[in-house]
């Protein structure tokens, strides 16, 4: 397999099998006439030529540098009317810069909700005027949430703008310094870093412990900040939270903005899955959307991943995409991702959430407020665990397994019938699985 053939099917990977199958499939790659600047590909006619210009072209020369290190145009000529009759698709000749910016990060397709609005409002002010502003920026969350969307979305903006912007990851960063330690030849290592307009590195939390990488970071950081040059970092956690990390730097990322990102919430993820279906072109409706939002975990990617599960189930065994059909296919990845729920867990948020103690939720009480309370967390406990029904009734003090077979019942009546409950219902799984 030649390495045009492994980039195509590297985007096989990242957009649906419909688009690939009618699109990219077609392509082929001409290795003898290819070199180390330029790709060529062969298209069979000017509508998938045009397509793959219009979607795919600067990702594909993406694809080139993440995977092989190599800065290619990307030429597309029809198969045949290679000689007679190119189509090229050209991408503006600029210095090296050695980013590795995804073209496909952008502000425009970064949803924004509650939960990463002010990291996302920081990002784009600093796009706007670098260097300037907020410097360095500190955006930290778990895994998934969008940071390096984000970074790569303001790299994306200078970069367009003509300014050197380097991204890595500090792993990277750290091969990078060594290679060049052993090759003595760190006036490079420096000039590469420390002559750039724009730094972006992600995964700071990985300098933990590491003295001799974090001394070299510690002077690239002060020549370009001294320099005005804009810094833009990413971790998992909070500056003051990394362990192993030297004080001088903590106390340097600190002076800038730190902006937290924290998981979505249900709003956004059903904003989120309803943007992706748009791009993949993938019809659900409005329960199907609505169940996903609620049961999938806090890392975004997950939502790209089952919608393209879905997708390929649905058009391999020739049936249409309902809800029933959705559970059945998410089984197997909802019971891992909700091995650590606990009866417990569950309750107390439940308990939480609506003010009382999760002690009240398993007496005997019959009050107004602890029977909606207890209810609640018997169907989330039966909807979230594999517990039977029989452990339910242990659980929760009561008879036998008929009276949770009861509890059920008129929790689906309710969710049924009133919205407003159905909508509880659902912010409350998705808080639940979202701290799991």
């Amino acid at each position: 397999m030649n390495i045009g053939e492994k980039i195509l099917l590297l985007l096989k990977e990242e957009i649906s099998e419909i688009e690939y199958s009618r699109y990219i499939k077609h392509l082929i790659y001409d290795a003898k006439k290819s070199t180390a600047d330029t790709a060529i590909f062969y298209a069979p006619n000017n509508l998938v030529l045009n397509w793959i210009k219009n979607r795919y072209a600067s990702k594909i020369k993406h694809l080139f540098e993440v995977h092989h290190s190599l800065h290619v145009n990307v030429n597309i000529t029809l198969k045949n009317q290679a000689e007679n009759k190119k189509i090229e698709i050209k991408q503006e000749q600029k210095p090296q810069q050695h980013s590795l910016l995804n073209p496909s990060h952008t502000f425009e397709n970064f949803m924004v909700g509650g939960s990463n609005q002010f990291a996302y409002a920081t990002i784009k002010s600093v796009s706007e005027k670098p260097g300037i502003l907020y410097n360095p920026v500190f955006i930290y969350g778990g895994v998934g949430l969008g940071k390096t969307h984000l970074m790569q979305a303001a790299g994306n903006v200078l970069q367009n703008q003509g300014k050197i912007v380097i991204y890595t990851t500090v792993e990277q960063f750290l091969n990078d310094f060594i290679r060049h330690v052993r090759n003595k030849t760190m006036e490079r290592f420096q000039e590469k870093y420390r002559k750039c307009d724009v730094l972006l590195i992600d995964d700071i939390q990985f300098l933990s412990n590491k003295e001799g990488i974090q001394e070299e970071f510690f002077h690239t950081f002060e020549a370009l900040k001294g320099i005005g040059k804009q810094i833009i970092l990413t971790a998992d956690k909070h500056p003051k939270k990394i362990a192993g990390l030297e004080k001088r730097l903590q106390s340097r990322f600190e002076h800038g903005l730190v902006a937290d990102i924290q998981p979505p919430e249900l709003e956004t993820k059903i904003a989120i899955i309803e943007n992706k279906c748009k791009i993949n072109k993938v019809t659900l409706t409005r329960d199907i959307i609505h169940y996903i939002a609620t049961v999938i975990e806090s890392n975004v990617r997950e939502i790209e991943g089952i919608l393209s599960k879905l997708h390929a189930y649905s058009q391999l065994m020739h049936v249409d995409i309902d809800l029933q059909f959705t559970k059945n296919v998410l089984k197997d990845q909802l019971q891992e991702n909700r091995a650590n729920l606990t009866l417990d867990i569950i309750t107390q948020n439940v308990a939480k959430d609506l003010n009382i103690k999760p002690s009240e939720i398993r007496s005997k009480g019959r009050s107004k407020n602890l029977v909606y309370a207890r209810r609640i967390a018997i169907y989330l406990c039966r909807e979230l665990t594999q517990n039977t029904m029989p452990q339910l009734a242990q659980y929760f003090g009561m008879q036998d397994h008929t009276a949770i077979s009861h509890t059920l019942k008129k929790i689906n009546e309710l969710i049924q019938n009133d919205e407003d409950f159905k909508v509880k219902i659902e912010e409350l799984t998705n808080k639940i699985t979202s701290s799991s």
